[in-house]
This record gives structure tokens, C-alpha cells and sequence, in this order.
């Protein structure tokens, strides 16, 4: 016998773009099954069967499974209120009463014909043990209850601290950034942050296909330089407009919210493969507003838990007509450093990490799919291509959606809880590897300067010419070095300066020339 927010689902023929991660039912000894991919099946014994109405199952399923705002909006959509204020004047200081009530008002915004309670303590909405909250709940006294939730009707992602997400977090990003500080010195990672903040904008080109793009590249990586963790408001709409216009350059079509349909996916000459579509343009403004607001309503909270919901929560949004990809790989950044969890000036290249290591190139594809696949599926007949439209910001689409109003609540309360599992795991390993190698690569690179230069002076350029050059031709001069460099026709000198360079990289002391 299924039991709480599944039996309502059931009986109400709700259909949800998330599915509910755990279900309840009735039979047999208690017991717990969780599966590899994360659902998790709760059987009960028949003691534990509630009553059979809307408020047994519901008040079951907020004492025994977990928050699912999507499912709560949808639910609250279609039951007649009567059922909630009925529940409500029965149990007008019940906890899970005052909690559902609460909740039916601020998801849905419609009033309840029930008297506001005239006393009583305050309780949490939601446990901050068992989910990421605002630093500062809302006092609402109405209901007597301290709204923790980090974000507005408008969107509010739900992240459940899981024990592997706490294990996750448990890495000290601060005490690594020492460590690395300790073992190369600040000076070499301050000097590594400009190679860092290029490789992370080359990086971020990778994960959307455009590798080739030098200017662009150069223009990303100067906007991360230059506005990571520094400006007033980087999610507000002069903030977006400034990271856009630098991400995009002088030459952008279109700058600003977009007010135009847009869907992630591949066009070619023969068709759109669309793998997700984004938010109606008119929900924008006030799901950028409820993103805004979160971030404010959780400052103080682990830095890495709002690095991850704000940028995946901006990617979900999809504000812009372009640029949208880079500005959430840019928030991870600019969120960690305005929180204080890295210094001013120093980039973690999570883009690198993300193209570099198969199994997180794999995993932020997965990731993202998590959310976009289960929205497709729902959503699969309800998109078309039809005759072309002009909008107000200039952009000419045929893209036809007849389910933005149905789908609004997925979009609010997406569950996030595996894109901060993502982000934790990546931050970890960008630390402890991507940028302890380049700080080694940096030493290495510099020992190779000093010790070319004892064999001939020459300027820093040069050196770097060489270096390169000799090493990725497998420690041989090339006919264009020695074009470039007669002197290198001097075979006793090229190979004193091979051995130089190479002795570097080999972490070894040079061996002697015999001329």
C-alpha cells in the first residue's frame, strides 16, 4: 500500500518532471532500499498507516520523506483549499498543519479562510540539518513559523545535505589553498593566476564546443581577471549586462535579459536538436529577482553550496540571448571569492578540471541531464517548429512551446542537490591537482629560464621561445627555432642549451657538455 506524497500523487494524477526521489509504503517490517542512482524506497509497518485523507498522507509524507517543492506546487494546483483549511482548524497548532499551511499560501499566493495564530513558539519550516537555508529566516506570524527556505516563490532550489554532500564538503578549500601556499610559495600561485585565469577562459570555450576562438578566449579570460568577486551585483541586470558585454565584445547582436524564446541544443542545415528549453521570457525578471535574493538570503552560509546553486540555478533561468554558459562558469568563481573562500586575484580553473578529467567532463554532462532529460521527456510533444516570430529584443525564432505555464514548476524549485555534489567534488580536485600542477609547471618552467640563461643571456621572450619550441620538438632544435636563432647552427651550444631546458623537466642537475 502506497503512502504519503506517492498515494497523493497517485490519487491526484499529478505528473512531475522530477519524480519523487523516495516513496512510502505500507507492509511488513521496516526497512530501506536505496538504489545506486539515488531513490530510495521506505516500507513501513502497519502501524505507521495513516489516516487516509489528503492531511494523513501529507503530514506522512513531511514527518517521514522529503521536501519536493515541485510536487507541493502542483499538488496545491489542483486540491480544493477547503482541504487544507479543514486540516488547519482541527489542528490549528499542529506542526505539520502550520507547516502545509504556510506552504499552500506562499507557493500558490492565495489567502486561506483560516484565523492567524495568536500564540505559540516559532517552528523552523524546514530543518536546516537535512537542507541547505537561508542565514536569516523570516519571521511569519500568521503561521508561527520561521521560513528558512533560501529563496521566493518565484524560484527556490532545494539542496538536501545528503551524507555523501557532507562528506563532500568536508574538503577545506581555505586550508588547501595553504597548503599550496606553504609547499610553491604566495608569489608563485599569484603569478600562476593569470596563466589560470586563461586556461579556465580556454577551458570554458572547450565545454561549448568553440576551442578555436582566441579573441573571445582573451575577452573571457579579461572579464574573470577583472569582475570575479568585484562587482556590487553581479546578478542583477547592470551586472549581467557588464559581464555580457565583456564576454561578447562590441560586436554583440544583443545584450540584456532576453525578451525571446531559447532552447539549448544543435541546429544544423537539416533540423534543431533541442535538449532543453528555458524559462518563458515574460518569468525571467522575477526568477532573477528570486536567484538575487537567494544569494543574499544565504550569504554566510558554506561557500561552495551558493557557488553551485547560483550558478546552476542562472544556467536552469537562462537569462540571456547569449554568453549564458560562460556567466554561470564565471559565478562559481565570483561566489567563492566574494565569499572569502579564495583570495582576491587567484582563479580556480574549474573549466580545466571539467575538460580535462573524463570522469567530470562526463559528470557535467550528467549533471545537467539530470534535470534537462526528465524535463524533455515531459515536455517531449509539446514543442514544434513553426513560422518565425520577431520579438521586442530583436531576435527572430520559431521556436513554439505550448507548456511555459505548466512547466514553471520545475523550473522554480529544481532539486540541486547533485550539482552541489558536482561542484564540491571538482573544487576539490581543481585544488589539490589542477593547481598544484601548474604551480609545479611554473617552478619548472622558471628553473629552465635560469638555468638557459647561464648558458646564454638572452631576454625573458626569448627564453620562453626556446624553451617551448625544444621541448614539444622532443628536445631537438627546429629548422624555424634555428631560423629564427642562428646561433643555434653552433651545435655545441644548442646542445648545452637542450640540456639545460631538459635537465629542468627532468627534475635532475644538468649533465656536462663534452664539446
Amino acid at each position: 500500500m502506497d503512502v504519503g506524497f506517492l498515494a497523493l500523487q497517485q490519487q491526484y494524477g499529478i505528473q512531475l518532471v522530477q519524480p519523487l526521489r523516495v516513496q512510502s509504503v505500507i507492509g511488513g517490517s521496516r526497512s530501506r532500499t536505496e538504489t545506486a542512482d539515488g531513490w530510495v524506497r521506505n516500507q513501513y509497518p502497519s502501524s505507521y498507516t495513516p489516516e487516509g485523507s489528503f492531511a494523513g498522507h501529507f503530514a506522512f509524507g513531511l514527518k517521514y520523506e522529503e521536501l519536493h517543492l515541485e510536487f507541493f506546487s502542483r499538488l496545491f494546483a489542483q486540491i480544493p483549499p477547503a482541504l487544507v483549511e479543514d486540516w488547519c482548524r482541527r489542528e490549528p497548532y499542529g506542526q505539520y498543519a502550520r507547516r502545509t499551511g504556510f506552504l499552500y499560501e506562499w507557493l500558490t499566493g492565495r489567502s486561506l479562510d483560516v484565523p492567524n495564530l495568536s500564540r505559540g513558539s516559532y517552528l523552523d519550516l524546514v530543518s536546516s540539518d537535512i537542507y541547505f537555508t537561508r542565514s536569516n529566516p523570516e519571521l511569519d506570524a500568521r503561521w508561527r513559523i520561521r521560513n528558512n527556505l533560501p529563496g521566493t516563490p518565484a524560484f527556490c532550489p532545494v539542496v538536501r545535505r545528503s551524507s555523501e554532500l557532507q562528506q563532500a564538503l568536508a574538503f577545506d578549500l581555505s586550508l588547501a589553498l595553504q597548503a599550496l601556499d606553504s609547499e610553491f610559495g604566495a608569489d608563485v600561485l599569484l603569478r600562476t593566476a593569470s596563466w589560470l585565469t586563461f586556461k579556465e577562459s580556454r577551458a570554458s570555450f572547450l565545454i561549448e564546443k568553440e576551442a578555436d576562438q582566441a579573441d573571445r578566449i582573451a575577452r573571457f579570460a579579461h572579464v574573470i581577471a577583472q569582475h570575479s568577486g568585484r562587482l556590487p551585483e553581479p546578478l542583477g541586470c547592470d551586472g549581467l549586462q557588464v559581464l555580457q558585454q565583456g564576454i561578447l565584445g562590441d560586436g554583440a547582436m544583443r545584450l540584456g535579459v532576453r525578451m525571446s524564446p531559447v532552447f539549448v541544443g544543435q541546429s544544423s542545415l537539416r533540423e534543431d536538436v533541442v535538449h532543453y528549453i528555458a524559462p518563458h521570457h515574460e518569468a525571467v525578471p522575477e526568477m532573477l529577482d528570486g536567484l538575487q535574493l537567494l544569494e543574499k538570503n544565504t550569504r554566510g552560509q558554506e561557500a561552495v553550496v551558493r557557488a553551485a546553486v547560483l550558478a546552476f540555478g542562472f544556467v536552469y533561468i537562462h537569462p540571456m540571448a547569449d554568453g549564458n554558459g560562460r556567466i554561470h562558469r564565471f559565478l562559481i568563481n565570483d561566489t567563492l571569492q566574494r565569499d572569502g573562500a579564495i583570495p582576491q586575484g587567484i582563479i580556480l580553473p574549474i573549466s580545466a578540471t571539467i575538460t580535462h578529467v573524463r570522469e567530470f567532463a562526463h559528470g557535467y554532462d550528467q549533471v545537467l541531464e539530470g534535470f534537462s532529460r526528465p524535463f524533455m521527456r515531459r515536455y517531449a510533444s509539446d514543442y514544434a517548429f513553426g513560422p518565425v516570430t520577431a520579438y521586442a529584443d530583436g531576435v527572430r525564432s520559431n521556436l513554439v512551446f505550448d507548456a511555459y505555464e505548466d512547466a514553471l514548476a520545475a523550473w522554480r524549485y529544481p532539486d540541486l542537490t547533485q550539482h552541489v555534489l558536482y561542484t564540491a567534488q571538482v573544487i576539490a580536485h581543481t585544488v589539490e591537482h589542477e593547481m598544484a600542477d601548474e604551480a609545479r609547471v611554473l617552478l619548472t618552467f622558471q628553473l629552465a629560464q635560469e638555468r638557459i640563461k647561464d648558458v646564454l643571456e638572452m631576454p625573458d621572450a626569448d627564453a620562453a621561445r626556446m624553451i617551448r619550441s625544444i621541448k614539444e620538438n622532443g628536445w631537438k632544435v627546429s629548422g624555424k627555432l634555428r631560423q629564427a636563432y642562428p646561433l643555434l647552427d653552433d651545435q655545441a651550444l644548442a646542445l648545452r642549451l637542450i640540456e639545460a631546458i631538459r635537465s629542468a623537466f627532468e627534475d635532475r642537475e644538468p649533465w656536462p657538455i663534452i664539446e
